[in-house]
């Protein structure tokens, strides 16, 4: 099946994810490339990840996971990130969390809806066996699905003080293996791998391979094509 390109009738965007560090692994280069066009992109996070740092007390990983988080938006252009917190690790869909998203969607009013892949396992190009998906990231995925619909119903969460925004015109799931639309992110590698290795500390504790080059091993893993070419795959659902 031919790869469509995402369409650009849309001029800002929410990218919603369950950690800090979640959307630099391939989502971010994507969002380097739409900031660099003039489009306007958010970041909304469920959680600090304060349970995602071996050795380090959540009260301590918390904060610093923020401020990584925060830096590494700022590198592919994003000026805006806001956290839910939700408790990482045990993040439950359902209604309470659905609220919540619904909430920041019509703080947000973004036209495109991001989140990433959140079926139960993933397997990245050319890797064997399967990986098993984070719960946080199958209860998170689901529930930006809703969430979306649910913003635009004043009968759903009728207590919410913000208006109902029912301008969503996309939801893109990030795919990685058969994505039927994909960005173009050719110029924006370097800036993607700038992006991921201001996670610094969360990724030195993951391995003792220097953070730049698993950096560029993780881009270069959820963007590269077999023939070469550097792209961001997506799923795509009416809003």
């Amino acid at each position: 099946m031919p790869v469509s390109p995402m369409p650009d009738d849309w001029q800002r965007a929410l990218v919603v994810a369950a950690h800090p560090d979640d959307i630099e692994y391939g989502i971010a280069a994507a969002v380097a490339a739409w900031t660099a066009a003039g489009k306007e992109v958010h970041y909304l996070l469920a959680t600090r990840g304060e349970a995602g740092m071996a050795g380090v007390a959540p009260e301590l990983a918390g904060p610093l996971r923020e401020e990584e988080e925060r830096r590494s938006a700022a590198v592919v252009g994003v000026t805006e990130v806001e956290f839910l917190d939700h408790r990482d690790g045990v993040l439950v869909g359902g209604p309470e969390l659905r609220r919540d998203l619904a909430a920041a969607i019509r703080r947000h009013q973004p036209q495109l809806v991001v989140t990433g892949y959140f079926g139960p396992t993933w397997t990245p190009p050319g890797v064997s066996p399967a990986y098993l998906n984070s719960a946080d990231h199958q209860a998170l995925g689901q529930s930006v699905l809703d969430a979306v619909a649910d913003a635009g119903n004043e009968w759903i969460f009728p207590d919410l003080a913000e208006p109902r925004w029912s301008g969503v015109q996309y939801i893109a799931v990030q795919d990685m293996n058969d994505p039927p639309h994909e960005v173009d992110v050719t110029d924006q590698v370097d800036k993607a791998v700038a992006s991921l290795a201001e996670h610094h500390r969360y990724l030195e504790l993951l391995s003792d391979v220097p953070v730049e080059e698993q950096a560029r091993q993780v881009i270069d893993m959820s963007t590269m094509t077999e023939d070469g070419r550097r792209r961001v795959g997506f799923r795509l659902y009416w809003g």
